[in-house]
């Protein structure tokens, strides 16, 4: 390679990368996935689009797809709450095995049917884009804005990170059947999925937990601290794959542990690996779409939409309501879940594994594969946002909390500072300091006017462009709301009214008192059991926010737990029906 053409590479992978990061202000705003966007400028820079590029090293793209989604899927980790596994952990992994395995099922049963290929080959394509991906999902429920119930937010995110190692290992086997016409004994299937799991689970717990008490026992300056989470991340997943273990749980176990742990300078740990994982989004979807031929599309339009069609309205459906069948979900976040089964990066990279094997059919196989995806960002991709609010499983947030500027301290103080600005709209603006409202845990450190550290004092007045610092025990003080424009709180308010109802009621008020004072009909119900224990049973041990119950006529509506114990309640009361 010359001097110059790699000058050429470089500026035109920079100017796609800027091209996509400036597309996502256009996706936004038209409500498009913006990981379909990405896929879409890789098309139009290749072969056959106006950007001419011939890109068809399949070890090239397999190599890099690897490394871009386990960085994502590293990133995803990071960001899972530890809360989350409370109600969401056995359900994900029932979708992340039972869930693909019926899904790769039903889904290489229509590929048999439409395209009258041999059994074990149908089962090879269900099998590809049996398993949701890591990327689409996690990319899409935070581009998108969505405040999930948890329940629903935490098993999809759950589900997408640890389902891989199950479409992989299908994968593999149904190649190795195809490759060597000699099918694995079903002990030997049991034994190679347990030592992947098995090994993937233990590697990323040991690796999480090492690194843990590494990065909190050394002194590194501050930038080195990231780095040293993705090169340990990457090093866990590159053992595990080199044991014959499932690298891509390892990784997102080893972000689980890191991201929960206390740790000197998480807030940039975690801003870095939300810009990494962007960053390899963007490059894994641009590669990809300069993998495929869109003039080899229209011949595969017909049988790839029809698997498609089975795929997003039968199989995950199915797999879904067998794999959540002993939870008890409500129907309408099953019907979410569903919903939210995206294809994205991973069936396309598995799609490599064929030809990297050198079976014959591969072409088909990938084209077919990568329409299926694309159907999959466009039909699902673009409808989440909408689908959520008509579900209704769409949480308001219960608090206003500005963009500021945060500072970690160090770990052993458990304090977060925070920058707010004053501006005009706020209800701090032209309010004494020591009229403002102290939760427990928190002070304030300052006022900075005009560039200069003002002393605190009885008498000090804020103005608008005042900074007032804020020491925090947590990472999202309720205080935000003093500094957000009034017209926000009022519009956070009328939402949280709307949706959690007009009162508020304890928990332990009992549902005789309840009904004598509403005039509700309790029916069989015992008069002597508490608001608490009625909804506790009704969503069997695992209330979370947002769920909502019937007693009467009145809608109660679960405002706030900790851990499964409720601790507020939001009765609505029915509308007027107008004469």
């Amino acid at each position: 390679m010359t001097l110059e053409l790699s000058n050429q590479f470089i500026f035109i992978g920079a100017l796609l990368t800027l091209l996509c990061v400036v597309s996502s202000i256009v996706s936004r705003k038209l409500g498009a996935p913006i990981l379909l966007v990405f896929l879409v400028l890789g098309m139009l820079a290749g072969e056959d689009g106006p950007g001419g590029i011939q890109f068809n090293d399949y070890g090239l793209a397999f190599l890099l797809g690897n490394l871009a989604l386990a960085i994502i899927i590293l990133d995803g980790g990071l960001g899972t709450r530890r809360e989350a596994f409370r109600v969401s952990l056995n359900p994900a992994l029932s979708l992340a095995t039972l869930g693909v395995v019926v899904t790769a099922g039903i889904t290489g049963l229509a590929a048999h049917l439409i395209l009258n290929l041999p059994i074990t080959e149908s089962l090879l394509i269900g099998a590809i884009v049996g398993s949701t991906d890591a990327a689409a999902v996690f990319g899409l429920l935070r581009s998108a804005g969505l405040q999930l119930k948890e329940r629903t937010g935490a098993t999809l995110e759950i589900e997408s990170g640890t389902n891989d190692p199950m479409a992989i290992f299908l994968t593999v086997t149904l190649v190795q059947i195809l490759a060597l016409q000699d099918a694995p004994t079903g002990g030997g299937i049991i034994w190679v999925l347990i030592k992947q799991m098995g090994l993937g689970l233990l590697l990323g717990f040991l690796g999480g937990r090492g690194f843990c008490l590494f990065l909190q026992r050394i002194e590194l300056p501050a930038s080195l601290y990231p780095l040293c989470v993705l090169a340990g991340g990457l090093g866990i997943f590159g053992l595990t794959s080199l044991l014959n273990g499932s690298g891509f749980l390892a990784i997102y176990v080893l972000g689980v542990i890191v991201g929960n742990a206390s740790l000197p300078f998480s807030k940039d740990i975690h801003r870095f690996h939300d810009g990494i994982a962007w960053l390899s989004q963007i490059g894994m979807f641009l590669m990809l779409g300069l993998l495929i031929t869109p003039s080899h599309i229209p011949a595969i339009i017909a049988p790839a939409l029809g698997i498609a069609v089975v795929l997003i309205f039968i199989a995950r459906p199915v797999a879904v309501a067998l794999a959540l069948l002993p939870f008890h979900f409500p129907a309408r976040e099953q019907v979410f879940i569903s919903w939210c089964g995206l294809r994205g990066a991973v069936p396309i990279i598995l799609a490599l594994y064929p030809s990297l094997s050198g079976l014959e059919s591969t072409e088909l196989v990938f084209e077919l594969v990568f329409f299926v995806v694309l159907v999959s960002l466009v039909v699902q991709g673009w409808s989440i946002a909408p689908m959520a609010r008509w579900l209704k499983v769409e949480v308001p947030s219960q608090n206003t909390d500005p963009r500021h500027f945060q500072v970690a301290l160090p770990a052993e103080l458990d304090k977060v500072l925070h920058i707010y600005e004053v501006i005009a709209a706020c209800r701090a603006n032209k309010s004494l300091l020591t009229e403002l409202p102290l939760t427990e845990g928190t002070q304030i450190a300052g006022v900075i006017r005009d560039g200069v550290a003002r002393k605190r004092s009885n008498t000090l007045r804020l103005e608008t462009g005042d900074h007032v610092m804020i020491l925090a025990s947590d990472d999202s003080p309720s205080m935000g709301s003093l500094f957000s424009p009034k017209e926000e709180i009022d519009l956070t308010r009328q939402a949280v009214t709307s949706f959690y109802g007009e009162f508020t009621i304890s928990p332990n008020s009992t549902l005789g008192d309840l009904g004598t004072f509403y005039g509700l009909d309790i029916g069989d119900l015992s008069p002597d059991d508490t608001l608490g224990q009625f909804l506790f049973r009704q969503f069997h041990g695992r209330p979370v926010v947002g769920d909502a119950a019937m007693l009467g006529h009145v809608q109660l509506v679960i405002r706030a737990t900790d851990g499964n114990r409720i601790t507020t309640v939001g009765l609505k009361l029915p509308r007027p029906t107008p004469e």
